[in-house]
């Protein structure tokens, strides 16, 4: 009866979880393709959304059950690297139409999928971050 009891509640749990992170992608967002470097060949892509905050962006992979978001980069000290297209087998999953571009922040680096529009948006967010220098100073 006991294990009966802990498996209805572990399904419970996981049908909130499921529950939670439908709305949570159903709120809106970019679609996208990220992978975390350092990766090989066409490996360690992931579908999902990205949401842009104030200093951050935000990846939600469509196959995660994490109540938060899988994947942060930070807009302050954020790097951007080469533009390529697709490769090899990342046309598996990628079209023409797909830029890739390499992104890195104190935490790591990654590559992000985007389309033509989703690309000029984040170039966008990047560069309209506030600079170093026109932060205020404490006490004024």
């Amino acid at each position: 009866m006991v294990l009966l009891i802990i498996l209805v509640l572990v399904l419970v749990f996981l049908a909130l979880a499921s529950t939670y992170r439908l709305i949570m992608l159903r709120r809106g967002g970019t679609a996208a393709i990220l992978r975390v470097l350092p990766a090989r060949g066409g490996q360690g892509w992931r579908h999902g959304l990205i949401r842009y905050d104030e200093d951050r962006l935000v990846f939600f992979k469509l196959t995660s059950l994490k109540l938060g978001p899988d994947s942060m980069i930070r807009r302050q000290g954020i790097e951007i690297g080469d533009r390529r297209g697709p490769r090899g087998d990342e046309y598996d999953i990628m079209t023409d139409d797909i830029a890739v571009i390499a992104v890195s922040d104190r935490t790591g680096g990654f590559e992000l999928a985007l389309d033509r529009d989703s690309l000029t948006a984040f170039l966008s967010w990047v560069e309209s971050r506030p600079s170093d220098r026109t932060r205020r100073m404490p006490g004024l």
